[in-house]
């Protein structure tokens, strides 16, 4: 498709509230270029319809109704009815924060505070609340925790120059829309538990009515009925989909899948059954962002860069650069050429060079291809660029274009030779995948010869100092796995072992619901009750609590890592007390020096006292840490204890405990073999 077929293309889906055919698609498209169209061999038609589809697949932009058809964002919405519950805050002060709240009921290409509210038929009065960016927070983390504070800084122009100042500080202060609900409130005696029924009266516009409902007005076996369709869409979503491009997507189609049941009224507002009903579904980590998981599991890695954003109707460079591993659209190519105007750079060759780095192989007729396009596309640019122009957009270009060569040649680098990827970090291909998708879509943003607003390439600029401070912190995490994976191959040489034979297995151990993992190795005769052993040292926890080690089922203490393997079992769930859940990966195996049975490789995170009552309590004591409150950042250090440092890891504190712990054990024996410890 072409620019102006793409955005009929999605003028059409923002505006179609029946059931559509590809066909409605192409007729549509064909009114908005009618001379065009009309000269379409049948061959070329067919291949817009196979366009058109792949768009709607790959993106996600309509669900499947069978039979050929399809329902758009709006048609599928727009008629649906969903719950909002105000918090005490919003009702001591009167007011309503939108923030996340009509996530997926409304237009996403809207922000929360460009939708309008009505009640009883009058449009509901705007006012600003001031406070702490961290006050806000909550009401943006549907969004994903990690996007919350740019939500809040594009509220409004303040916002964004404030957060602009110090890219890696939030300012004290910031102001957000929100509903003036104070006579609401009044007159309809609100109180704690009571509900708003919210309904999508123009979906492109993003307007919505507001009804009160009573907290006991609905019945609790019709909540009850609600709920378990929730539970049963989001778990279908997860198998269709795994973790989706972002949270909006994700929750979407949880509702899609959640049959009709999930979409009817009485229902819990979805923040409610996120945050605090479901025990199936928590927020997990997913590289640098976060998603809606299986509560206890791990989003598994990538094996190379994510291609989900190519393009489904490849242009022939495109085509040979996704080939080459490389997803990329030719805006991203336009701008490595603009980059070489930039540095005043004659030689193509160059432009290639970063664009397909060296790790990546590469055959000559495809390079004579790109050359050739890159050709004919600088000579074309270079008749309208303008150095001065350029001058605000060419550094910030070149850095962004810097950090995506590296990133494909690291990527290269990683899957080249006999590099066992069990020993990156991880989510390694996961973060890769998203820096180069950011950098990306940054080289496309500055494929252009007019420069976006001074705040914009300033936010850009601080966004690119984040991308690359990312990029360099998981570089040397790979570096320093990588160092611990050749010297533990150059023991084996010097062992004489056969890897097959090697007694050892490399494992990883992540708490639940937080972003803590360590990665060890430790001998595969390790019992099951050894084990438990060695994860409360790696995570400097008591051992005060009741532990349980399962599969799919409870397995006995004696079991060892070998045997697990042998029954094909390559994860376990580790269950300490009520609240703490472990996930135990078993990866590859390798040398287990009789010096050094249990080692620590590599981790990530403080931490959290065995005594904390569980993620959720945790994610609140660190939030206090950062509080403006000086009472609630004392209370949360007196909870959290002295020693703790928060984010930090400390490799040499962990490998000394579990050193201490084989030296308390190293005289027993088990079995008739010598214990691991």
């Amino acid at each position: 498709m072409n620019v102006n077929q793409e955005e009929a293309f999605f003028d059409f889906l923002d505006n179609v509230s029946d059931t559509f055919e590809l066909d409605d698609i192409v007729a549509y498209i064909k009114r908005i270029e009618p001379n065009w169209m009309n000269r379409l061999s049948p061959r070329w038609m067919h291949r817009l319809i196979m366009d058109v589809e792949a768009f709607i697949n790959l993106r996600g932009l309509a669900f499947p109704a069978g039979s050929g058809r399809w329902v758009s964002r709006r048609g599928f919405f727009e008629p649906i009815s969903f719950v909002i519950s105000p918090t005490r805050l919003e009702l001591v002060n009167g007011i309503f924060i939108p923030g996340h709240r009509c996530v997926p009921f409304g237009n996403s290409n809207l922000l929360p505070h460009e939708y309008t509210f009505f009640w009883q038929g009058s449009r509901i009065p705007v006012t600003s609340t001031e406070g702490s960016p961290e006050e806000f927070y909550p009401y943006y983390a549907i969004y994903g925790e990690e996007f919350a504070p740019q939500y809040v800084a594009r509220d409004n122009s303040e916002n964004e120059e404030a957060f602009n100042k110090d890219p890696y500080d939030d300012p004290p202060e910031v102001s957000v829309k929100t509903l003036d609900m104070r006579n609401i409130y009044r007159e309809t005696a609100f109180v704690p538990g009571d509900r708003f029924l919210v309904q999508t009266t123009d979906w492109m516009a993003g307007n919505f009515k507001l009804e009160k409902v009573g907290k006991d007005e609905w019945p609790l076996a019709e909540l009850k009925a609600w709920f378990e369709a929730a539970e049963d869409g989001f778990e279908k979503s997860f198998e269709e989909l795994g973790p989706a491009s972002c949270t909006e997507e994700q929750i979407a189609f949880a509702y899609w899948y959640g049959a009709a049941r999930m979409r009817e009224v009485p229902a819990y507002a979805l923040e409610e059954y996120l945050y605090e009903k479901t025990g199936m579904i928590q927020t997990a980590a997913y590289g640098i962002e976060t998603r809606f998981w299986y509560a206890g599991r791990e989003i598994p890695d990538r094996n190379d860069l994510d291609v989900g954003n190519i393009r489904p109707d490849k242009t022939p460079v495109e085509e040979i650069l996704a080939e080459l591993k490389i997803p990329v659209s030719e805006y991203v190519v336009h701008s490595y050429i603009r980059d070489s105007l930039y540095r005043r750079e004659e030689d193509g060759d160059k432009i290639i060079e970063r664009l397909v780095p060296a790790g990546v192989e590469f055959e000559s007729q495809g390079r004579s291809f790109l050359g050739k396009y890159i050709k004919s596309v600088q000579d074309e640019i270079r008749k309208f660029y303008s150095p001065f122009a350029d001058k605000l957009m060419g550094p910030i270009r070149s850095r962004a274009g810097e950090l995506h060569t590296a990133i494909i040649d690291l990527v290269a680098s990683l899957n080249k030779g006999d590099i066992d990827h069990s020993w990156l970090p991880r989510h390694t291909f996961i973060i890769l995948s998203q820096i180069q998708n950011h950098a990306a879509q940054m080289m496309e943003d500055l494929d252009s010869d007019t420069p976006p607003h001074d705040a914009e390439l300033e936010a850009m600029d601080n966004s690119l100092d984040s991308m690359v401070e990312t990029y360099e912190d998981i570089k040397e995490q790979i570096d320093e796995a990588l160092d611990s994976l050749r010297r533990n191959k150059f023991g084996l040489v010097r062992a004489k072992t056969n890897l097959n034979e090697a007694k050892g297995r490399l494992l990883q151990f992540s708490i639940s619901g937080i972003d803590v993992w360590r990665r060890l190795i430790v001998p595969e005769n390790c019992t099951l009750e050894e084990l438990d052993k060695i994860i409360q040292a790696a995570f400097g926890w008591c051992n005060s609590k009741d532990f349980k080690i399962s599969a799919e089922k409870t397995l006995e203490l004696d079991t060892t890592l070998k045997s697990c393997e042998l029954d094909g079992i390559m994860e376990l769930h580790y269950e300490y007390g009520t609240k703490w859940t472990v996930k135990v990966i078993i990866l590859s195996r390798c040398e287990t020096p009789d010096s050094r049975p249990v080692r620590c490789l590599t981790g990530a995170g403080a931490a959290p006292p065995d005594f904390i009552g569980g993620p959720i309590k945790f994610k609140k004591m660190l939030s206090a840490l950062e509080s403006k409150s000086d009472l609630e950042r004392i209370r949360a250090k007196q909870q959290l204890g002295a020693e703790f440092m928060y984010g930090e890891f400390d490799l040499e504190i962990c490998n000394q405990k579990l050193n201490m712990l084989a030296s308390e054990k190293k005289s027993k024996e088990i079995k008739g073999d010598k214990q691991w410890t």
